[in-house]
């Protein structure tokens, strides 16, 4: 029996003959915790993408940017981060209320490297965590379900430019995106959304 397999994977790795494979990789790599290199390749990046799905199935994938170390593993079996302001959607943390299984793919594009990390997410808005985030809405925390490398053969290389102005920082203000100031979002915005206390633009 496999804990990462179903019948559809099954049926392909039949087909292309890569079961052996396959159950060799989840023999050797595909672990319960977290390890110390798995903490530091986390806790170092400034992102990741997040694929949720609702009750039926429909799913969605988010990327998720913050500043170097705003995921924490908080233990060997749970990281969490920050929600921040976004376009009010809450496309993917919606969907950890009606479905929490969630998967995590960091990716390192200078190094060429890459980690999955799927579990079961919770949404805490008094979480202990959350005043050490400024500005966040509410703290995600996932248990650790499977946590394994990726190949990372077709990670193209590419190299970090700068890090987005619109992440917070303690003691800084930060910047109204302008598309909260357009005509067609202004009036709509949240009562508490800093972007009503600017101009409306264009």
């Amino acid at each position: 029996m496999s804990r990462v397999y179903h019948e559809g994977h099954r049926s392909l790795q039949d087909r292309f003959d890569t079961k052996r494979l396959a159950d060799r990789i989840e023999e050797r790599l595909v672990r319960e915790v977290i390890d110390g290199s798995d903490k530091a390749f986390i806790e170092k990046m400034s992102m990741f993408f997040l694929a949720t799905s609702d009750e039926q199935g429909r799913p969605q994938c988010s990327y998720k940017g913050g500043a170097p170390g705003f995921v924490r593993v908080v233990d060997e079996r749970t990281i969490a981060f920050p929600s921040y302001d976004g376009n009010g959607m809450y496309l993917s943390t919606g969907n950890v209320l009606r479905n929490p299984n969630v998967g995590l793919l960091f990716i390192d594009f200078e190094e060429q490297k890459r980690l999955r990390l799927n579990g079961v997410a919770s949404i805490g808005e008094r979480d202990d965590l959350l005043s050490s985030y400024p500005e966040a809405q509410f703290i995600v925390r996932v248990r650790v379900a499977e946590v394994f490398p990726n190949c990372p053969r077709y990670i193209h290389r590419m190299q970090f430019v700068e890090r987005s102005r619109f992440v917070p920082e303690q003691g800084c203000e930060t910047p109204v995106p302008n598309w909260k100031r357009s005509a067609w979002a202004c009036d709509v915005l949240a009562a508490n959304d800093p972007a009503r206390k600017t101009e409306p633009k264009g």
